[in-house]
């Protein structure tokens, strides 16, 4: 049967319009360099930056730098899976992670995949490494703190859920000691909390010693404490480039709680490696260096990392993210490059001090200079009223023992202000791996503001501090009312009197 010319073009029509537009559009280049992790590819027209490429073998980069006629990337993985003269194509895909609750208790690289030895993770959900910055509209003040579990931060530079507080001093002062404290005392409480108060904790391990990383982990499952944790390791030897994004990958798997109307804490330890690192690929990149030979973009490099955490507004679940940075110092000098970064991008720093270690006090924390600009908002009514005027005798004591090395003969009130403030000093020490929480914290603060009078000896005093607290957690009932108070108020007072009259008659009556 003939057709006539026009249902053959119907026909042309029809098939035309209903055909599947499935093509497959790649762009294509070759590789013309290859070196320290980076390699240089001339073509992949209309790639776009941290946009991944692979080669025929399946290896993967990422683009960092793109030039008029060829792109900068940096290997993921083994350098040795490209060479010179390989066919690399574009992939139309951006660097994601792993995210979800089936991370916690696990230990993975800078890409997601598990290093423990414990199977693959089947995590359900992706997440970019690089994401934008909640909007001010999405996010609302500090309102709820963040337990270090250590008396010296929580009284005097408190820390708040969606805050970003620095860490930062010189090698080997308990820098990663703090954020681990801090870690266990949020496991230790999320015992006690229900799901939507919990916080769980990324711990983002760069440049570090693998043995370390490993006894940290032990550590952590000891305590009972790695559950609610996720460990992102790019050890010192890892390559440069799993250093510069284990932050970024951290950082998204933070953020699935955060977004999920949940609480997390993420810790990067520390971000001076990181800086290192990423002055390595863009040297190798050939991009202009400035200041101590970092890119011009370093700040901005810390900058969008930090501005992740946040508080969100109850429209936007309640959720948060909070942000503990450590910046490692040489000879406490803080006007060095990234750290002049990165306490301009943070709301606060715990600054921990040489002399003050060497003098045995831990954590060697220099209240000076010290200080948290958003946390005060977000602090316990009781331990905000306790110490309100800590930090001044502290400075008056700190001042006051200086002349007293020179002085023969004190008077009676120097002597008064020398014996409180020693034991002041004695009170805030604390040993690594035993933060405290909020009921014992107050009681520690409120006999050291309200017993001062008492005829003691510095270390009695102490004595006398670690007696109560025993006692005080053989009352469970108490604690949780302690824990629980939204008020300073009488009826406080009487509950915390309490608890120090018995405990120190029941010490009496030990000691005879």
């Amino acid at each position: 049967m003939k057709r006539k010319p026009e249902e053959v073009v119907n026909l042309i029509v029809q098939k035309v319009q209903h055909l599947e537009k499935n093509a497959d559009v790649q762009a294509v280049g070759k590789v013309v360099q290859v070196g320290d992790g980076v390699i240089t590819v001339y073509g992949l027209e209309g790639v776009r930056t941290l946009e991944i490429i692979s080669n025929a073998q399946g290896a993967k980069a990422l683009v960092l730098s793109l030039e008029v006629s060829s792109v900068g990337a940096v290997i993921l993985g083994s350098t040795d899976t490209f060479s010179s003269g390989d066919e690399v194509c574009t992939t139309g895909e951006f660097l994601t992670v792993p995210v979800g609750e089936s991370l916690l208790g696990r230990v993975v690289n800078a890409r997601g995949e598990p290093l423990d030895g414990f199977g693959a993770i089947s995590a359900t959900q992706h997440a970019p490494v690089e994401a934008p910055a909640p909007g001010i509209l999405d996010r609302k003040s500090v309102d709820t703190p963040l337990q270090t579990g250590l008396k010296v931060i929580d009284s005097l530079v408190p820390i708040g859920r969606g805050q970003r507080e620095l860490i930062i001093g010189d090698r080997q002062l308990g820098k990663t000691a703090i954020a681990v404290d801090t870690i266990i005392n949020q496991a230790q409480m999320n015992a006690h909390l229900p799901d939507d108060q919990k916080v769980y904790s990324v711990y983002v391990a760069v440049g570090q010693k693998m043995s370390k990383i490993v006894n940290m982990v032990q550590k952590l499952r000891d305590l009972n404490a790695l559950q609610y944790v996720t460990i992102v390791s790019a050890s010192a030897s890892d390559p440069a480039a799993y250093q510069f994004l284990a932050p970024y990958a951290g950082c998204a798997m933070g953020e699935y709680f955060r977004d999920s109307g949940q609480h997390a804490l993420v810790i990067y330890d520390d971000l001076s490696k990181q800086a290192i690192a990423y002055r390595e690929i863009s040297l190798v990149l050939r991009r202009p260096p400035g200041r101590e030979a970092f890119p011009g973009d370093i700040f901005y490099l810390h900058a969008r990392l930090l501005e992740r955490a946040a508080q969100m507004s109850d429209a936007k679940g309640g959720g948060s993210l909070t942000a503990l940075p450590i910046v490692e110092t040489q000879e406490g000098d803080l006007s060095s490059y990234i750290a002049t970064n990165v306490i301009s991008i943070t709301d606060g720093q715990v600054f921990l001090e040489t002399s003050l270690f060497h003098e045995g006090i831990t954590p060697s924390v220099n209240v000076g200079y010290s200080v948290s600009r958003v946390g005060s908002a977000a602090q316990s009514p009781a331990i905000k009223k306790l110490s309100g005027t800590l930090r001044l005798e502290l400075a008056q004591y700190k001042e006051m023992a200086s002349f007293a090395k020179f002085a023969s003969d004190v008077n009676v009130k120097t002597r008064k202000l020398l014996s409180n403030g020693e034991a002041l000093v004695e009170m805030f020490k604390q040993a690594q791996y035993e933060p405290l929480d909020v009921a014992e914290q107050i009681v520690s603060l409120y006999y050291f503001a309200e017993h001062k009078e008492e005829a003691l000896s510095p270390q009695k005093r102490v004595l006398h501090v670690q007696f109560i607290r025993e006692h005080l957690r053989r009352n469970k009932k108490l604690v949780h009312a302690l824990n629980n108070h939204k008020k300073y108020d009488d009826a406080l007072i009487e509950k915390i009197e309490s608890i120090i009259v018995a405990s120190l008659k029941l010490l009496g009556e030990k000691s005879e």
